[in-house]
């Protein structure tokens, strides 16, 4: 019976030793698995959260290179913005990948005149690390004690203070103009599925009135 026990330790200390020397590609492949058919064209369903469209965006509470900041218009474009609010940059793999599709896609939204940049109540830190790794080229800002999506309206309530979690919201974004009023919000209950860049871009040139698709000029009113 010893050696039965001896050969079952001996088992699972080899499996344990065989997970942590390949984490990494057993991560990458649990993550690729969960997050294949995440993304979708277009938000389709009625949840909408948050601040109405239309009203001004609240004063927030967020840390951004090293001090505190209460607004965004550092970050906007000419034509406007749009803020990626988010779970976390350091353990959803939704998130995450959300994150580098829209770094890929940054680009067109520079040439459409339209700021990025995303939140989560991930420390400065963590989100740095985020970046580095990731080639990250769009602002991460940090929330404070969960005061920015106290703010927007968007704070998960499935949370309570002292959970590991408390603070994320419910994950979306919002589309600023360039006076920073609210010109439209993409949210989708589903915190498994997220709107593919390419679609969050033509929802923000429709909601700031882009003269057409591949405009950085806004149409007249």
């Amino acid at each position: 019976m010893k050696r039965l026990f001896a050969g079952i330790a001996l088992g699972i200390c080899v499996l344990l030793a065989v997970v942590f020397v390949f984490r990494g590609p057993l991560l990458g492949a649990l993550k690729d698995f969960l997050t294949a058919d995440m993304f979708v064209a277009v938000d389709a369903d009625a949840f909408n959260p948050g601040v109405p469209i239309g009203e001004p965006f609240p004063p927030i509470a967020a840390r951004y290179d090293g001090e505190v900041i209460s607004e965004l218009s550092r970050f906007m474009g000419e034509n406007g913005m749009v803020l990626v609010a988010n779970r976390s940059a350091d353990w959803c793999f939704y998130c995450m990948t959300q994150y580098l599709e829209l770094q890929r896609n940054l680009s067109d939204f520079k040439k459409a005149g339209i700021g990025v940049a995303a939140i989560t109540y991930d420390p400065p830190e963590l989100q740095a690390k985020f970046i580095d790794e990731n080639g990250i080229d769009y602002p991460f800002i940090s929330d404070i004690e969960a005061r920015t999506v106290i703010a927007l309206g968007i704070l998960n309530e499935e949370y309570q203070p002292g959970d590991a979690a408390y603070g994320i919201p419910h994950p979306g974004v919002f589309v600023l103009d360039p006076q920073m009023n609210i010109a439209g919000k993409l949210f989708i209950e589903a915190y498994s599925t997220r709107v593919k860049a390419a679609g969050v871009l033509a929802y923000a040139r429709r909601a700031l009135g882009l003269e057409n698709a591949g405009s950085a000029v806004p149409a007249s009113r």
